[in-house]
């Protein structure tokens, strides 16, 4: 027996039971493994069940174009749709979203615009209101709005919710999910708590989101909103999906245990999952005592690794923000076995000549050129000799005419590795900013580290 298309394939994902990474929870664990759909992740259920609401209501006409903000898998799930249905597709995504999820959009022939993560919803760059901008603009356009749009959670009420129901034969407890637009947790929760109002539904939540504290004071609170890393859960609004009265509890986890939890899930599971399937298996490690021996608990894992390969499969990446600790000499480690660790500088309103002295006097062979405070650019050895030789008049001159790009900065716990691949004879060292002031890392320093 064959499909007639790609979109008949979603749905009816497999169970699979969890041991190794589970092993200190006394409950029957079981993952639902939504990467089986055809765009990867489970949002490939909710992008169809809108695309055919919309179709049914007249909003979606013949041609038309699907316009959406999306950190990457429901604009997968709409563009696989729009290929097989003859729509075009325009999505607007954060910075902060990995460049593969981008890529992907992009192979099935959708435009992507990427805004700015750090500002407001109502913000005019934020990818929300980017998103509204081009509906009204672009004719004959669709805005499916997967925060607001019901359909997001009536396709688990009724595809996910009841696969769980039967593949569990009736026997689930409780179900843990990530949140973000709110349409699995709640649409699934919905279906199990008519069947059992004892199940217990556990939101997965992130520092830097509203979610848990709105659910425990009815508080929604701007100050607990800051930038997260964590991909695809947690919000800095209330999403009309997000039916409070549905979940019992939310657990928030860290970036870092988030990261991590999700390359343990792969090397001790076999199963190579995302970001939001760390947080919730972490999420669930933190929960361990809510469970007991005959419970099952399943947990939703949303979305595919691949999405995910320059991020938390990227070691360099990790140790970037201090997620890793394999052992290596870090920047913080190379500053920590230098001599001096003041940086000496130069204004760029300085002379030639005055670099010329400095540096003959310190016994260095290159100055960061600073203007009001801020590293702007550099000025060495070589570019003192390069342009005297051109115009010997240049000594009287101020140095940002001669200086150049400054030196790349890089994180306090970035490797050894990673500093000693950016320095080169264009690039003879790297800044870091440390304990409120700039230090400067050359290749003597790394040499210095490594024989210390």
């Amino acid at each position: 027996m064959w499909h007639n298309n790609i979109l008949e394939t979603i749905g009816n994902t497999p169970m699979v039971k969890l041991n190794k990474v589970v092993k200190d929870i006394p409950a029957i664990v079981l993952a639902k493994i939504e990467t089986t759909n055809p765009g990867n992740s489970i949002k490939d259920r909710m992008a169809l069940k809108m695309i055919e609401d919309a179709e049914k209501s007249g909003k979606l006409k013949p041609g038309g174009t699907i316009i959406e903000g999306t950190s990457g898998n429901t604009g997968m799930g709409l563009a696989i749709a729009a290929v097989i249905k003859g729509y075009k597709c325009i999505f607007t995504s954060t910075d902060k979203q990995s460049k593969e999820k981008f890529d992907a959009l992009r192979a099935f022939g959708a435009e992507v615009i990427v805004c700015p993560t750090n500002v407001d919803p109502e913000d005019p760059r934020s990818y929300y209101s980017v998103s509204s901008r081009l509906e009204r603009e672009v004719p004959n356009s669709w805005k499916p709005n997967q925060y607001d749009n019901l359909s997001n959670s009536q396709a688990h009420y009724e595809s996910t919710g009841p696969e769980i129901w039967e593949q569990t034969e009736g026997k689930v407890t409780h179900l843990i999910a990530g949140v973000g637009t709110g349409g699995t947790i709640s649409g699934i929760a919905k279906y199990l708590k008519e069947k059992n109002p004892a199940i217990q539904i556990l939101g997965i939540d992130t520092y830097g989101s509203v979610f848990k504290k709105y659910k425990e004071t009815g508080i929604m609170d701007k100050d607990e909103i800051y930038p997260y890393i964590t991909e695809g859960i947690g919000e800095d609004f209330l999403p009309a999906n997000v039916d409070f009265n549905l979940i019992d509890h939310f657990e928030k986890v860290t970036d870092m245990d988030a990261a991590l939890m999700t390359r343990e899930i792969a090397r001790k599971e076999g199963i190579f999952v995302g970001n939001s399937t760390g947080s919730a298996i972490a999420g669930l490690l933190q929960m361990k005592d809510k469970f007991k021996e005959g419970d099952v608990v399943v947990v939703i894992f949303p979305d595919h690794g691949t999405r995910y390969l320059g991020k938390m499969y990227n070691d360099d990446w990790l140790r970037d923000r201090g997620f890793l600790k394999d052992g290596k000499l870090t920047a913080k480690d190379i500053i920590g076995k230098k001599e001096s660790q003041e940086i000496v500088t130069i204004d760029s309103e300085k002379t030639v000549l005055e670099a010329i002295n400095t540096i003959k006097s310190l016994n260095i062979s290159q100055i960061p050129v600073t203007q009001a405070g801020m590293v702007v650019g550099k000025i060495t050895e070589s570019d003192i000799l390069n342009a005297l030789l051109e115009n010997p008049s240049l000594k009287s001159q101020p140095v940002k005419t001669i200086s150049t790009a400054p030196f790349p900065f890089v994180d306090i716990n970035t490797s050894i590795d990673r500093i000693s691949a950016m320095i080169n004879n264009d690039n003879i060292a790297v800044l870091v900013e440390h304990e409120g002031h700039i230090a400067i890392i050359t290749q003597y320093d790394i040499i210095n580290a490594i024989s210390a």
